[in-house]
């Protein structure tokens, strides 16, 4: 530790202008120290709406017993989003609606897992058993229109109104994906992403897409048929077996309904959790506008989903832009609304319609 009684005037006066030069490279989370007090009052809300009530062939409305209105969270100056979210709390005996109003600028729309499968890419399911995805080609189709008919025109309304769109793939980055997609080390060219596209096309189509058939006979011992039955009959196989070998050894691409601009950026599970929290906090990004795939398990657990994003960030599980897996089902509806009404005890929910430019906003803007 310097003694600062020890330096002439000169060099105190030195030592000290490096020490707010250091502190103003800090990011801003590091420097921020204020505190506030939050009133939590609780006002019930006289014969509410269903939530999530905008696209009922995807998700089931939601519908609850009492529903309280609780006052502005998150507050930004110079804010010009407004996201009305809520959660649920047993201990409140129900759905707690809050108002915030973020920042654009510091706000990242994040999609987790657009694969493009089944789609015009290439990329296919296996015949005549294999699994990918919502894990048969028909459920694929479903979630494919729930992209082109929710999320895709959400991104378009919002792109130029938030820091940046960011997407999140399986695996780790492969050279293919490095022509076609803005990553968090580097932006292709525009020729780079043409020849990114033919070599794309020739790896996908080039593949066989077979695999083996289901089992016509098994094997069952008198004392645990039924442990034997599943083991040599699991309900999901997603291995060689079904998808053949090299299947999951394909660059996954982002799904074609999704128009990916230049500077969107492309996320790999692989590389972890901390390069994509150290590239958001570099770009100033304090909130997060979480839509995509699947709600039950890669939306909320991996890199990019809220159980990481939430320890770093404001996140809003935009919720009917997502849908659950649905086994056993032919839709998603129920799935979905029982996984986002579970992931309210401790996240924030919104969905499309909620979410606004904040009024006056682009009026002023645009003078």
């Amino acid at each position: 530790m310097v003694d600062l009684r020890s330096l002439s005037d000169q060099n105190a006066i030195r030592l000290f202008a490096l020490i707010l030069a250091l502190a103003a490279t800090l990011p801003a989370t590091a420097q921020e120290s204020a505190t506030r007090t939050y009133k939590n009052r609780l006002t019930v809300i006289e014969k509410p709406e269903p939530l999530l009530a905008d696209h009922p062939e995807f998700v089931q409305p939601i519908v609850e017993l009492r529903r309280y209105e609780a006052p502005m969270l998150v507050d930004d100056d110079g804010g010009n989003l407004d996201v009305r979210a809520w959660r649920y709390s047993y201990n409140a005996r129900g759905i707690i609606e809050l108002p915030n109003r973020l920042r654009g600028d510091q706000t990242a729309v994040i999609m987790v897992h657009p694969w493009g499968i089944d789609d015009s890419q290439g990329w296919r399911t296996p015949e005549p058993a294999g699994v990918a995805d919502f894990c048969t080609p028909e459920k694929n189709h479903l979630a494919s229109r729930h992209t082109k008919e929710v999320i895709e025109p959400f991104l378009k309304k919002f792109r130029d109104k938030v820091g940046m769109v960011v997407y999140s793939l399986p695996g780790l980055e492969q050279p293919v994906h490095a022509k076609l997609y803005r990553s968090i080390r580097k932006t292709p060219t525009a020729i780079d992403r043409a020849q990114g596209r033919q070599e794309l096309d020739q790896i996908l189509n080039s593949f066989a897409y077979r695999g083996e058939a289901l089992p016509q006979t098994l094997t069952l011992t008198d004392s645990t048929p039924v442990k034997d039955y599943f083991v040599q009959f699991p309900g999901l196989d997603a291995g060689p077996k079904y998808n053949g070998k090299g299947f999951w050894d394909l660059p996954i691409p982002v799904i074609d309904v999704i128009t990916v601009f230049p500077d969107d950026v492309v996320i790999y599970d692989g590389e972890g959790n901390p390069p994509l929290r150290d590239f958001l906090k570099q770009n100033q990004v304090r909130h997060v506008l979480l839509v995509g795939y699947a709600t039950d398990m890669c939306f909320c657990r991996t890199t990019a989903g809220y159980e990481n994003l939430s320890k770093d960030f404001n996140v809003f599980l935009v919720g009917d832009a997502t849908l659950a897996t649905f086994p056993a089902n032919d839709t998603p509806r129920y799935a979905t609304n029982a996984h986002i009404s579970y992931a309210s005890l401790n996240q924030l929910i919104t969905q499309t319609s909620w979410i606004q430019i904040a009024d006056g906003v682009e009026s002023a803007a645009a003078q």
